[in-house]
């Protein structure tokens, strides 16, 4: 059969359609992906005549996706449409929207195989594990339980690349192409999906649900990349990179050997030693970002449940600076119960632990999510799925008593962490609503120069030198080319569609240097 998998462009190459493609090619059907905006996307779409058609949808995508599948569906109206990813696997009911007829909630690998192998056989497909699947002419929908984890992570082979890279040149091109060592995450933090996945999803325990590709799986990946693509620095997506010691031992002594690439990490404190940081700059780490989250002792144990001591942060940040690696965090503002001093706190101890890259975001409260159930209990619960926005960088869902603040409060964030000095002047600089405007500009400004001083360390990490690769060189030029890519947009998009699809990657192309997946400058 052939499946299309259906996507926005992201500043990042997606793994889960490389892996789903991997099993899926394997078992003998034939992929392809199509990247959104295109202007040629529905005669593509058309001249492949996919049999299903694939999204993996996140709320705040949710109701975009919809509308992306009914465009696809009046020229294609037999493809079969499956959508994955947390949206639906939190919100099963999606599957009763117009026009789609089947979610697959959990790993959809051995799932998707399962699901093909039926529907190309003219077999019931209805009871297929993973999936609630709605019958096209009863609009009966069947509920099935979910299959068993994947345990050995070897098995499924490497993802194939091939079907994002054909695909889009954006992606193959990159210096900087994304891995991943581990699935799950031992943790049980209220505002991630780990939690929800292990325990409301799949209903197992930490020993079962995280699990770590071998050493040797890993660096092979790596190589048989290298030998086909363009790879210069490896940014590694795992959320907690440094989780099993021996493997992380085993990690440092042959990978400098064996790739001798530089990469970054995220780790979490209260699993990182000295002898971890060590390890990593043995290796080769450059970057390494700690999820600090809040400073208070009560949002970040209570309400986020982190489980971690300031001491812990202060150390494992400390240990960073101490081998010569980049220090980033993960900071969240807006948690229901939390005071302004609190979010000020926070700041306070970005600047005291001298992080390098400062990240935050607003608190979404996702279904199923523990830290939904809190702020519903507090009275603080969003009201309806459309209200969660797009970009979790901009608004608060929740109706916090003083949301104006904590917005222009998020903006002002990172800049005051590196600039301790501004503070003090933030009570009072966050009261007008009317500058909201103005401090996103800022932030997204500032977010560039954060952007262009990782840029240099990769860049010094690989034995690059010049005036290209000095910071100031680069956040002139990163502002100078997106600010005349967003003017060509609002001239053009609308009247030319295929210019505007084509400023809309290269401005992409600009942004495929940061971690975040989502854009600075948008």
């Amino acid at each position: 059969m052939r499946v299309l998998f259906v996507s926005e462009y992201l500043p990042q190459e997606m793994l889960g359609i490389m892996w789903l493609s991997r099993a899926l090619k394997d078992a003998g059907h034939e992929c392809r992906a199509l990247f959104l905006p295109d202007a040629d996307w529905l005669r593509k779409a058309r001249e492949f005549a996919p049999d299903v058609l694939a999204y993996s949808v996140t709320t705040g995508m949710h109701r975009y996706a919809l509308d992306v599948n009914r465009k696809l569906k009046q020229v294609l109206p037999d493809a079969f449409s499956v959508f994955g990813g947390p949206h639906p696997t939190f919100t099963p009911e999606y599957v009763e929207s117009e026009g789609v007829d089947a979610i697959c909630r959990g790993e959809g690998e051995l799932a998707m195989v399962d699901l093909l192998a039926r529907l190309s056989e003219g077999r019931d497909h209805r009871d297929t594990l993973n999936f609630w699947i709605k019958d096209r002419e009863t609009g009966e929908i069947h509920k099935n339980p979910q299959r068993p984890l994947v345990q050995d992570l070897d098995s499924l082979g490497f993802p194939d690349r091939d079907v994002i890279y054909e695909a889009s040149a954006l992606y193959r091109d990159s210096d900087r192409k994304v891995f991943v060592s581990q699935r799950g995450c031992p943790m049980n933090c209220s505002f991630c999906f780990h939690h929800a996945w292990k325990t409301k999803i799949y209903g197992v325990k930490n020993k079962e649900y995280t699990r770590k590709r071998s050493v040797s799986h890993v660096i092979d990946e790596i190589n048989d990349v290298r030998r086909r693509y363009n790879l210069k620095f490896i940014h590694f997506v795992d959320d907690i990179f440094n989780v099993k010691n021996d493997w992380l031992a085993e990690f440092a002594e042959r990978f400098p050997k064996e790739v001798g690439l530089p990469f970054d990490v995220i780790l979490m404190a209260n699993l990182t030693t000295e002898r971890h940081i060590e390890l990593l700059a043995k290796a080769g780490c450059v970057y390494a970002r700690i999820a600090f989250e809040a400073a208070s002792e009560h949002i970040r144990n209570a309400v986020f449940k982190k489980n971690t001591t300031r001491k812990q942060l202060l150390d494992a940040a400390g240990w960073i600076r101490k081998h010569g690696i980049r220090l980033g965090s993960l900071n969240i503002l807006g948690a229901p119960g939390a005071t302004l001093e609190d979010e000020l706190d926070t700041i306070r101890l970005n600047a005291e632990c001298k992080v390098d890259h400062p990240m935050v975001s607003l608190l979404q409260p996702y279904p199923m999510f523990d830290i939904a159930d809190q702020s519903n209990e507090m009275g603080y619960a969003v009201s309806s799925l459309d209200e969660f926005p797009v970009n979790f960088r901009r608004t608060a869902p929740l109706a916090l008593q003083e949301k104006h603040r904590i917005e222009n409060l998020h903006k002002l964030f990172p800049i005051a962490a590196r600039n301790p000095w501004l503070i003090r002047y933030l009570p009072w600089l966050i009261k007008w609503r009317f500058l909201y405007g103005a401090y996103l500009v800022l932030f997204m400004l500032h977010a560039e120069m954060l952007v262009s001083e990782q840029a240099g360390i990769y860049s010094r990490a690989q034995g690059l030198r010049g005036p290209r690769y000095w910071t100031w060189v680069d956040f002139v030029g990163r502002v100078s080319k997106k600010g005349v890519l967003r003017l060509w947009q609002l001239a053009f998009e609308k009247r030319l569609r295929r210019f505007g699809a084509s400023a809309r990657k290269l401005e992409l192309s600009l942004q495929m240097g940061d971690e975040r997946v989502v854009a600075h400058m948008d």
